[in-house]
């Protein structure tokens, strides 16, 4: 679908448009200048604009049809803001009325208004620092981003539920918590991009990598000791980090306690054990041995068929097995993922899904919506792989929220993805106690997340002013194996300027 969108004279406009046209159009191309291979033609005029309000009109002809969609939308502006700020206000105005006028135009409602970003809680949580009421914030997020009264009060009820779980949570700012990257898996899932590269036959790759990570660990180790950091939470991802042997394992966590300060009075420490086949009763022991409280055991769906065609080689029984292994030998916070909108998926198939969820009653459950990502399997071979459609993903979606509601379940963190099936959301749910404390701290950014190893991506976050600044180790192995001590260097250079700049 090209687009021709007239009347846009600051170019920093055409990415937020083009973002919002993705919500409505598979493919969609977006110009201000090329009116004549345009499929639709939107006008926006600029009615009246003061420094103190600005009014937009949006006009959309259909080429085909002739008929004509308007909208309009008024806003007061903030003569008190500075140049940055009032341009986002300036840029809302004119989403808001190329938005509602694609909505006149394909009857497609976007629940989550304009945002099209990843965080949508942390708007709340802006409000909830500034002392705003509950009904104020839904009246203002709604009128600034046309956010739907449903979407409002999930938000509303997610952050309530992080403040229970995290008290302190706006106060976090002087420590930090830590994502440890394992780069391996038994095989690489069709829709992932996570740095996860096959194990087997890697043996000594493996080596060199653990070598460099454990590198890692001692020197940042160090560094938080002399500064008397203190961490929060710690989490092992990848890949898999139950890919790597016990002994390995055994290993990496002896470095751990050994390298960071005060590892026994950490909240909190998880280790993706994602794939049921990477899973024994001899990790489980080592990860028991030294006190590693949540774990994951993630299904994704319980269709055989479905873990075929997306590349994962375990079986139904072996998740459901390896499940209950762990149960036995003691483990005791569980997190289960499931995903929306998996290839040849319905509704029937994934209330199934949900059934079987019903039979082990794990912790926590995550249900994901299915999201094409660019350097995905499944998004370079799209036509492979047939999914359902907006309105049925919806209603597995409106599954999802029914079941763990009724099932004891509330949400707890929301995080959101481009190119994510009906313009949803990824959403943990969790018993009462059981919300994981670092996906809160991951995705409302109020402390500095430390990545190591591969592919783990830094987030610094000055204690005071809130700026945040990214750092990201390479995603391969071998790069990693190559620069490690740089990279180590480098994050220590960026802790000095964000922790200790004053």
């Amino acid at each position: 679908m090209h687009i021709y969108v007239k009347g846009i004279e600051d170019e920093r406009l055409v990415r937020p448009l083009s973002l919002i046209a993705d919500l409505f159009f598979e493919e969609s191309v977006l110009s201000t200048d090329k009116a004549e291979q345009a499929d639709l033609i939107i006008a926006i005029e600029k009615q009246s604009s003061s420094s103190a309000k600005i009014t937009l009109a949006a006009v959309l002809e259909a080429k085909t049809g002739g008929k004509v969609y308007e909208a309009s939308y008024e806003t007061e502006l903030n003569e008190q803001l500075d140049e940055k700020a009032l341009f986002k206000q300036i840029k809302n105005a004119y989403l808001y009325v190329f938005l509602k006028v694609l909505e006149e135009y394909t009857g497609i409602v976007q629940k989550w208004g304009l945002l099209t970003g990843v965080r949508p809680t942390k708007l709340w949580h802006q409000y909830r620092k500034q002392g705003v009421e509950p009904a104020e914030a839904k009246k203002r997020l709604k009128e600034q981003y046309s956010i739907s009264e449903e979407k409002l009060d999930l938000l509303e009820q997610i952050v309530n539920h992080q403040l229970e779980a995290i008290p302190d949570l706006y106060d976090l700012r002087k420590e930090i918590s830590i994502y440890i990257g394992i780069p391996y898996c038994p095989t690489k899932c069709a829709y992932c991009t996570f740095p996860a590269y096959a194990i087997n036959g890697r043996q000594g790759n493996v080596e060199s990598f653990l070598g460099g990570l454990h590198h890692e660990m001692r020197e940042m180790g160090q560094w938080l000791k002399d500064k008397n950091v203190k961490i929060t939470t710690i989490y092992f991802g990848g890949g898999t980090p139950t890919s790597i042997s016990a002994q390995e394992m055994d290993m990496l966590y002896e470095e751990l306690y050994q390298s960071f300060p005060d590892v026994e009075n950490v909240r909190e420490i998880t280790v993706e054990a994602g794939r049921p086949d990477t899973i024994t009763e001899e990790k489980i022991e080592v990860m028991k041995k030294w006190n590693i409280d949540r774990i994951s055991i993630n299904p994704q769906s319980y269709t055989q068929e479905t873990l075929k065609a997306i590349g994962r080689h375990h079986t139904v029984e072996e998740t459901i097995d390896k499940y209950l292994l762990a149960k036995e030998c003691g483990m005791d916070n569980i997190n289960m993922d499931l995903i929306i909108g998996l290839p040849g998926e319905g509704v029937p198939e994934f209330k199934h899904s949900l059934d079987e969820t019903e039979k082990l009653m794990p912790e926590s459950l995550t249900v994901h919506t299915l999201s094409f990502k660019r350097a995905s399997e499944m998004t370079r071979n799209r036509t492979r792989y047939k999914v359902a459609g907006r309105d049925e993903v919806e209603k597995m979606m409106q599954e999802a929220q029914s079941w763990t509601e009724s099932h004891g379940y509330h949400p707890y963190y929301l995080y959101r993805q481009k190119n994510i099936l009906g313009n949803l959301e990824n959403v943990g749910y969790a018993k009462k106690g059981m919300d994981s404390l670092y996906n809160i701290l991951i995705m409302e950014e109020q402390q500095t997340i430390l990545g190591l190893g591969c592919g783990a991506a830094s987030k610094f976050v000055h204690p005071t002013t809130g700026k945040i600044t990214h750092f990201a180790n390479p995603k391969d192995p071998k790069s990693y194996n190559d620069g490690y001590e740089h990279y180590t260097r480098k994050k220590i250079d960026i802790l000095e300027e964000t922790l200790f700049s004053q």
